[in-house]
């Protein structure tokens, strides 16, 4: 039988109603009987002016670029993160093709619309076709998408070749519990248009997809939260890998979280702003020792 906090309804990240910002309880265990309960988390800024929301979020998205770079996400010109524009949501802000992550700046990034056309940006106008297919098709599929970020990384995209979503087997793997997908298919670079929907639809109202023989692909209400997915992914697939190799060896197989245990986890690390404020550290550390560069 389930525990009465994992049976709780929560908004996931699909979610039509504001999620809750207060961590749920043990299994069992009562508000009275708790010593220390958590906090209720802060969440990020809100505006009145959409253009000045604008600038804020252009400059959270340059930030991200500079953590991606950081982390040794790029390769060679591959990844992309993209921005759902709030003055127009029909069109999202990406890196241009060939500048490296850890040198963008706000003023370096492009806008595009839903056709692929650039309609403002940095002096470098070079758009990522295949970052246009996959991420044009999200933001089109998921209005409550604000950010969506896809990259190369080297556990992700070694764990992607066996062809599995994760195992529930650590605390932090929780926050991926039911909430992301193995996309089987794989086509060669997105070029094509079709590509780019069967993503999107293989996503669904998940937070993350195990692109086959590609990569991850990570989405937020937030840019931190997609940030945040991202990472935390990454690392979920070496952990696995790792033990996976190590239990292998010793002819055995790894102890899996079960499903009402992982579902209340969830509760606590995978919600929309558990999101945002596990990233906050990120970008905090990288205002401070950027020294407002990328702001630039």
């Amino acid at each position: 039988m389930a525990p009465p906090s994992a049976t709780t309804t929560e908004t996931q990240t699909n979610g039509s109603s504001n999620p809750s910002t207060i961590a749920p309880l043990e299994p069992g265990l009562s508000e009275k009987q708790a010593k220390v309960q958590m906090p209720k988390f802060p969440g990020p800024p809100k505006f009145t002016d959409k253009y000045e929301e604008r600038e804020y979020l252009k400059g959270r998205l340059a930030a991200a670029f500079r953590i991606f770079g950081r982390y040794g996400f790029d390769e060679g010109v591959a990844g992309h993160i993209t921005l759902r524009d709030p003055v127009d949501p029909t069109t999202f802000w990406v890196n241009p093709f060939g500048v490296a992550f850890s040198l963008i700046k706000k003023s370096d990034l492009i806008q595009v619309d839903h056709s692929g056309k650039i309609i403002d940006g940095g002096p470098v106008r070079l758009l990522n076709a295949a970052a246009f297919m996959i991420h044009s098709a999200i933001h089109s599929a998921r209005p409550d998408v604000m950010c969506a970020a896809h990259s190369h990384s080297i556990y992700g995209r070694s764990f992607c070749t066996l062809g599995k979503t994760l195992d529930i087997i650590t605390q932090d793997s929780c926050a991926f519990h039911n909430d992301h997908v193995l996309y089987e298919n794989f086509n060669g670079i997105v070029l094509a248009e079709k590509e780019g929907n069967d993503i999107a639809a293989c996503l669904g109202n998940k937070k993350a997809a195990i692109l086959q023989n590609h990569g991850l692909l990570t989405v937020g209400q937030t840019i931190e939260a997609a940030v945040f997915w991202f990472i935390s992914l990454e690392k979920c697939c070496h952990a696995q890998l790792m033990a996976d190799a190590a239990a292998g060896g010793r002819g055995g197989e790894t102890v899996k979280i079960g499903d009402a245990e992982a579902g209340y986890t969830y509760k606590t690390i995978g919600t929309p702003i558990a999101g945002w404020f596990n990233a906050k550290p990120l970008f905090d550390v990288m205002e401070k020792e950027a020294s407002a560069d990328y702001l630039q």
